[in-house]
């Protein structure tokens, strides 16, 4: 099968094709034009994940077609992956060719790399892994310069880290991020910047506090947390509560209350449904909340989440679903209104984009 399609003269009209159906999305609630924030047109992915195939006696990098896992795409280079992505390919696939302990039942490789130029490879094996593998990666990883994680089942080998550091300029500050292995982080770096941007922006100076729901690693944490006198934010993965606590550490930010709640457990704890335990020593009551921040997964929120929001006079969004945003604003749009939207193209040459609004009280 041939590689995927990927032709940056055609970039300009997939993304007024973006912008046109966000437009129509947002038709109904009187929406304002929306920014539009483009990305590199190429070397713009800071993660690519590759299936190895086997080929000639030979492993190859190797994706798929949507639905189609029995016709591979063989890969030596991948054009909307980042340069170090790309410089790293040929050294990997050269050092698992020359060495019968790397290679043997390897089927998945990972890279997770940084605007910051920093790289983490992620090796997933169907056999366990011993002392001959931990000696050999541990060579391949000095050579590469890059942290090594290996994978089996029940196994998860470090060297050198299991996150990469992240560097992202924000209205003149630098904020500096762990991104864990395993962990959601956004894919493409260039346009997360301007997220950040744009939220920090959309948010502006207040003398209240913020809430934020889904707050991942911390990525819109920590400059929204420069804009308020304090954030109370939540988040239910575990890997990622533990890199934001460590990226609000590094950062010296010192007004964020985080625990580990889904929204929906947070809805129930602001309702006085019930108690939680992980809200031990945080007095909710002491929360002024004016604004709050919301990046939700693709389903988009709840309705009880959606209730929730209703309350504060304004609701940052951000979204990887235009179609589920816009639900959700139809669901609040009798007490709110969009004064802002953008569109940022996250995932050139594909239909999906991320969505911002700000919607404020009538």
């Amino acid at each position: 099968m041939s590689r995927p399609a990927f032709d940056p003269a055609t970039y300009d009209a997939q993304l007024a094709e973006k912008k046109a159906r966000l437009v129509e999305l947002l038709a109904p609630f009187a929406a304002p034009e929306p920014q539009v924030f483009d990305s590199p047109r190429e070397h713009y992915r800071l993660r690519a994940e590759f299936r190895l195939w086997r080929e000639d006696g030979q492993r190859h990098y190797a994706m798929f077609a949507p639905g189609d896992k029995h016709t591979p795409i063989l890969l030596d280079d991948f054009p909307i992956a980042s340069l170090r992505v790309n410089e790293l390919m040929p050294r990997l696939c050269a050092a698992w060719q020359a060495s019968e302990v790397l290679s043997f039942k390897l089927f998945q490789v990972e890279f997770l790399t940084t605007l910051a130029g920093d790289a983490l490879i992620t090796l997933a094996y169907h056999r366990p892994l011993d002392d001959a593998w931990q000696a050999e990666a541990e060579k391949l990883a000095s050579a590469l310069n890059v942290s090594l994680v290996g994978r089996s089942r029940g196994q998860r080998l470090v060297i050198g880290r299991d996150y990469v550091a992240e560097e992202l300029d924000v209205a003149g500050r630098s904020f500096h991020y762990r991104q864990p292995e395993g962990a959601f982080t956004q894919p493409n770096g260039r346009v997360c910047e301007k997220m950040l941007g744009w939220a920090y922006d959309a948010l502006g100076e207040r003398q209240d506090d913020l809430l934020e729901l889904y707050c991942g690693n911390g990525n819109f944490t920590l400059p929204l947390a420069t804009r308020v006198r304090k954030v109370l934010a939540t988040e239910i993965s575990k890997a990622s509560v533990n890199a934001a606590l460590a990226n609000l550490a590094d950062n010296g930010v010192d007004n964020v209350e985080l625990v580990r709640l889904s929204a929906e457990e947070l809805t129930q704890a602001l309702n006085e449904v019930r108690p939680f335990r992980r809200l031990a020593g945080i007095d909710l009551k002491s929360y002024d909340f004016g604004s709050v921040f919301v990046d939700p997964p693709r389903a988009g929120m709840d309705p009880d989440t959606c209730e929730l929001t209703r309350r504060f006079e304004r609701i940052l969004y951000i979204s990887c679903n235009p179609e589920t945003l816009a639900a959700n604003i139809a669901q609040l749009h009798d007490t709110h209104k969009v004064t802002r939207c953008a569109l940022f193209d996250q995932f050139p040459y594909t239909h999906h984009m991320e969505a911002g609004v700000l919607l404020e009280r009538r």
